[in-house]
């Protein structure tokens, strides 16, 4: 069976011409170019260790930190670098000091391994867990929004809002959402996991109390960078995964920051590093850079979820409205293929070994439903949807 055609802009990335690659999703793909700058940078570590930890990367550092800060208009002096987003919600809520009775509102649309550190700091403390279940199907933003705060309680402490949903693919109303709680007097730590470079971010202006995100998903840089942002009035409660020489100097709340966050041990910084050179690189592959690449992956997520429910006949999760380079479809009937969140969906092991399509398919037991969910992105073109279509019209 002849493959379908990636889009031209695809020759600046490395994906296998064996295989449809409908996922960038789960952990991004990487420019050609970038990953060749990444390896510079790796040989001139290697070539001299200490000199370029001690001396060189500390430049790059503050340059990547600044220049990240730009993109996302966040305060340089609150972020911080984490490996990824999960890491981001281990360290803010590991660092909360809850109280018996003390609520944490989750979606049920939420990823499972922060509702799994939700669920973690709870059970330890005595405090409580708060799923709210969004309806099926979502009608509207203001219907998301007005659902969460019926949930609200006076012991509600913490909510954790995502910017676009892991398993479903919604744009959900996060600016909305983060403003009505926040004016509660409820902190918002908001997972934008699917954030930077596939909506837009201010932080400054939105002023969330936690925000989380990678870069390694649609800014396209190595694997393993990802962003924590915790604003100022919140920095003297927050320390790292990992406690390291930082926390023996003496400095401002602001100064503590970089001493505890930036060195917790030996670890490739390269990734990091390369934020700037992404940013740039990829946001230079389109004539309207970073605006234009969120259109048009919207765009493109948005016809291809056409294309898929013609076959499945399936109805529409959310409106086009909350939809951006992500999008998911119900499939047929209701029920899960496997119980666990490690364990591959047989749909998913049968469209890659059958027909080399890496798709990924969540059989999600919180709404007993299977989802397949497809992404959007430059290097892909409209006929690697209707490939699909016409094998999930062969399965189904």
């Amino acid at each position: 069976m002849e493959l379908p055609n990636r889009s031209k802009l695809s020759k600046y990335w490395n994906l296998n011409p064996e295989t449809v690659f409908l996922n960038h999703g789960s952990f991004g793909a990487c420019p050609s170019s970038v990953l060749e700058y990444q390896n510079k940078l790796r040989i001139e570590l290697e070539s001299d260790p200490v000199h370029f930890f001690d001396i060189t990367s500390k430049k790059l550092w503050a340059e990547a930190i600044k220049n990240f800060s730009k993109f996302i208009n966040a305060d340089k002096e609150g972020l911080i670098f984490v490996p990824n987003a999960t890491s981001g919600v281990n360290t803010i809520l590991r660092s909360l000091d809850l109280n018996l009775g003390d609520e944490i509102l989750v979606l049920d649309h939420a990823y499972q391994a922060c509702w799994n550190t939700v669920d973690f700091v709870t059970e330890r403390s005595g405090a409580k867990t708060v799923i709210v279940p969004l309806p099926y199907p979502i009608e509207s933003p203001e219907e998301v929004t007005q659902t969460i705060l019926n949930y609200v309680t006076e012991k509600t402490k913490l909510a954790l809002i995502d910017t676009v949903t892991s398993p479903t693919g919604i744009r959900l109303p996060f600016e909305q959402i983060v403003n009505e709680l926040q004016s509660k007097d409820i902190d918002v730590l908001l997972d934008a996991a699917h954030g930077p470079g596939i909506v837009p971010l201010d932080l400054q202006k939105l002023k969330p109390a936690y925000a989380t995100g990678n870069a390694h998903k649609w800014l396209c840089t190595p694997k393993g960078s990802a962003f924590l942002h915790v604003r100022e009035d919140k920095r003297g409660q927050i320390r790292p995964l990992s406690i390291s020489h930082g926390a023996s100097v003496d400095g401002t709340k602001n100064e503590r920051i970089r001493l505890e966050f930036d060195w917790t041990g030996t670890q490739d910084i390269t990734p990091w590093l390369c934020i700037p050179k992404s940013i740039k690189y990829v946001g230079s592959l389109v004539d309207g850079g970073w605006e234009e690449i969120m259109e048009h992956n919207r765009n493109l997520a948005l016809e291809a979820r056409n294309i898929i429910l013609e076959v499945l006949k399936t109805p529409k999760i959310c409106p086009d409205s909350m939809i951006v380079g992500l999008s998911a479809v119900a499939l047929p009937g209701e029920g899960v293929a496997t119980k666990s969140v490690l364990e591959p969906d047989p749909l998913h092991t049968l469209l890659f070994e059958k027909y080399n399509i890496q798709v990924p398919v969540f059989s999600w037991p919180h709404h007993n439903r299977r989802y397949l969910r497809i992404a959007s992105y430059l290097y892909n073109s409209l006929e690697e949807y209707s490939f699909l279509a016409e094998i999930l019209k062969k399965e189904f």
